[in-house]
C-alpha cells in the first residue's frame, strides 16, 4: 500500500486528489498539509468528505511527512513549489508536482513567464507527466511535472498529427474555454459571481503561460520546432476545458483517414476516447477522460478535445502518473 501525502491540500486540486485517493485500492492518504490559516479537520474544510476522511489538514512538518509517506502530491503554485520539492526529494519521497516549476526545460523561457528559477538541478531530471506521450520516462521517475490543464487538452488533440508530421509547424491555432475553477480557490473580482455568470471573456491575450509549454511538448513530439497561437477564455461553468485546434495539413486527409489515424494512435490508451462527434465538457466532468474529435473543414484539420481541468487537467492525471511511477494498474482510483 502506497502512502500518500498532499501538500497544499486545502485547494481545489487538493480536494480532487482526496476524492480520488479515497477510492484507490493500492494507495492510502496519510498526511495532509496547508498554510496554518487553512488547516483543520478535512470534514470541516471540505464537508463533502464528512464521514469519509478523518484526517486533519496540518501545517507542514517535513519529518512527519517523510515518516508517513512514500510520495507527495505537491498542489502548490509556481515559485512556492520549487521551495519544497528539493526537501521532499532529499527526504526520500517521490514527488508529483502540480506547478509549472518543472515543466519548462529552457530556464530563460520559464523566467520570462514566471519568476527566477531556484532549483535547476532537479528541473533537469523531471519527467513530463503526460502519460499518453511520455509513459516510459514517467516509469520510476523521482519527480514528475504534472502538465498544465490547457496543454493537456491541446496536445492530446493534435499529438497524432504531430507525430506523423502531417501538419504545418508554424500555423497551429489553439482556442480554448475553461470553467471558473481554472482560476483556483482564491476569490477575485473577475470571478465574482455577478461578473462571471452569463459571461464569457478572453484573457492573457498573446502571452498566456501555457503557450510555451504547448510549444515545447509539441516540438518534442514532432521532432521539429513548433509555434502555436494559443488563446484561452473563461466561461460561466464550474469545471472543464473545451479546446478547438486549427491546423494546416501537409497533404489531403479524408475524415475516414483522420479517424483511423486517431483510433490507431490512442487504441491502447485507457483515458482517451476518440469520438465521431464533437465532445462537450459535461461528457467528461468529474472523470479522467479526454474526448477527441477530428475533422476537415475548408481544407483545414480541426481538432476538438474536452477534459475536466481538475481531473485529467490536474489531480486525476497526477494520480495516473503516481500509478505509473509505482508500477500499479494505471487506472486505479480513476475508473
Amino acid at each position: 500500500m502506497i502512502q500518500v501525502a498532499i501538500i497544499g491540500a486545502s485547494g481545489y486540486t487538493g480536494a480532487e486528489s482526496i476524492r480520488i485517493l479515497l477510492r484507490h485500492n493500492e494507495a492510502k492518504l496519510t498526511y495532509l498539509t496547508a498554510l496554518p490559516e487553512e488547516c483543520g479537520a478535512v470534514e470541516d474544510v471540505f464537508p463533502q468528505f464528512k464521514g469519509r476522511c478523518a484526517l486533519q489538514i496540518e501545517p507542514l512538518d517535513l519529518d512527519k511527512l517523510s515518516d508517513l509517506s512514500d510520495v507527495a502530491l505537491c498542489c502548490l503554485p509556481h515559485k512556492v513549489s520549487m521551495g519544497f520539492v528539493p526537501k521532499l526529494l532529499d527526504a526520500g519521497l517521490k514527488v508529483i508536482d502540480f506547478s509549472a516549476d518543472y515543466r519548462l526545460k529552457d530556464i530563460a523561457v520559464y523566467e520570462k513567464y514566471y519568476v527566477k528559477h531556484t532549483d535547476t538541478g532537479n528541473l533537469k531530471h523531471a519527467a513530463f507527466g503526460l502519460p499518453e506521450l511520455f509513459r516510459e520516462q514517467i516509469k520510476g521517475a523521482k519527480l514528475v511535472a504534472n502538465p498544465g490543464c490547457y496543454p493537456t487538452g491541446a496536445l492530446l488533440a493534435i499529438a497524432p498529427l504531430l507525430k506523423k508530421g502531417l501538419i504545418e509547424t508554424s500555423s497551429i491555432i489553439v482556442n480554448a474555454v475553461t470553467g471558473a475553477s481554472g482560476a483556483g480557490k482564491n476569490p477575485s473580482e473577475k470571478f465574482h459571481f455577478p461578473n462571471m455568470n452569463e459571461n464569457l471573456f478572453a484573457y492573457s491575450i498573446g502571452n498566456h503561460r501555457h503557450m510555451p509549454e504547448i510549444e515545447q511538448i509539441a516540438s518534442d513530439v514532432s521532432g521539429k520546432k513548433i509555434t502555436v497561437l494559443f488563446q484561452p477564455h473563461v466561461g460561466p461553468f464550474d469545471r472543464g476545458i473545451l479546446s478547438t485546434v486549427y491546423c494546416q495539413p501537409r497533404k489531403n486527409l479524408s475524415n475516414e483517414e483522420l479517424l483511423e489515424l486517431y483510433n490507431d494512435f490512442y487504441k491502447a490508451e485507457p483515458f482517451v476516447q476518440v469520438s465521431k462527434v464533437a465532445p462537450a465538457v459535461k461528457d467528461v466532468a468529474g472523470t479522467n477522460y479526454c474526448h477527441i474529435f477530428v475533422t476537415n473543414v475548408k481544407g483545414r484539420i480541426v481538432c476538438f478535445s474536452a477534459i475536466d481541468n481538475l481531473v485529467k487537467g490536474a489531480s486525476g492525471q497526477a494520480i495516473q502518473n503516481m500509478n505509473i511511477v509505482f508500477e500499479l494498474e494505471e487506472t486505479l482510483g480513476l475508473i
